[in-house]
């Protein structure tokens, strides 16, 4: 019997020197028990040239350079487009492979006794070699809710967190989520899927993946014994407010895709209203003035997200009226 093939993809936006080490350890993996087909890069308008000269001496490397940023989710799509792979390996360029990472992650999947495992991540660890929490529970529109009010925040002991903290992530388990850093899938399930939703720019778009894996009867899980290195934050450190912008309206996108009418209505009322005062008093207690104005300039690109929006469904109701006068 052949070995499974598995293609890496990797979305890259000024990542700097990431890039180029992600790929350096992707060559120093053992590739016992599977082969990578191929190694794409979609690269998404980068200002800094880390999609330059890019080599790696083992694999066949195809860099992707889009004109402008898709966001995330769409560059995964277009990494997975053409793949003959039977699983599908995406990656952060601030996450390093250990040297069995691949090779347990593969090994698990293809074993007939995991066959309807879709989704398997690997344990992650900061650059000082401590475990990060990367697994999570679904989130309800009352924690959403509760996100919105600051409570979690103010009281983190009080409130659930979706985060599974509590979980010191030593041992092997079926989640419900697994962090889209680094995760391996069965190309077969991402088809059915029919790949990322997307409408999700960048976050939520892998607890979306993951509900919508549960959904077609496939269970997510996170493996212990599979290690890789996450350096975390990466190139989403220098843009605060883009960050928290696009993190709010992914929020309000999922809340429409997932949740009921009613419940999407109070959430949206939470996160436009009440959130920005609640972020407010938080950020000056804090005494953060920088955190203040990324927090006002996030709120200022998530209103003109929203009137444009609004905008565009006025001028669609007005023109399906006109039509039919």
């Amino acid at each position: 019997m052949s070995n499974p093939l598995v293609d890496i993809i990797i979305v890259n936006w000024n990542s700097g020197a990431q890039l180029a080490r992600c790929l350096r350890h992707v060559d120093f993996a053992r590739n016992d028990g599977y082969e990578i087909d191929r190694i794409v890069v979609i690269d998404n308008a980068s200002s800094d040239c880390s999609a330059s000269d890019l080599t790696n001496n083992n694999y066949h490397l195809t860099v992707w350079r889009n004109a402008e940023n898709l966001g995330f989710a769409a560059a995964c799509n277009q990494g997975a487009l053409g793949t003959r792979a039977d699983y599908l390996a995406f990656l952060n360029p601030d996450v390093y492979l250990c040297q069995d990472s691949l090779r347990l992650l593969v090994a698990f999947l293809n074993d007939p006794r995991n066959c309807k495992i879709g989704i398997c991540g690997p344990k992650l660890v900061d650059a000082a070699g401590r475990t990060q929490r990367t697994c999570a529970r679904f989130p309800r529109a009352g924690d959403f809710f509760i996100n919105s009010l600051g409570l979690n925040r103010a009281f983190p002991v009080a409130f659930r967190s979706c985060a599974m903290t509590e979980w010191p992530h030593e041992d092997s388990r079926a989640v419900d989520q697994v962090i889209g850093a680094c995760f391996l899938i069965r190309s077969s399930v991402f088809r059915q899927l029919k790949g990322f939703d997307e409408r999700f720019f960048v976050y939520f778009e892998e607890v979306d993946l993951c509900l919508r894996c549960k959904q077609v009867g496939y269970d997510v899980y996170f493996l212990n014994e599979a290690k890789a290195t996450h350096t975390g934050g990466g190139c989403s450190r220098q843009i605060p407010a883009t960050r928290l912008f696009y993190s709010l309206r992914s929020r309000l996108q999922y809340a429409r895709k997932h949740f009921s009418p009613i419940s999407t209505a109070i959430l949206c009322f939470g996160t436009l209203f009440l959130e920005p005062v609640s972020r407010t008093v938080l950020t000056l207690v804090h005494g953060s003035l920088k955190e203040l104005r990324s927090t006002w300039e996030a709120y200022q690109l998530l209103y003109r997200f929203i009137a444009g929006v609004l905008a565009d469904r006025t001028s669609e109701l007005r023109f399906g009226l006109s039509r039919n006068q």
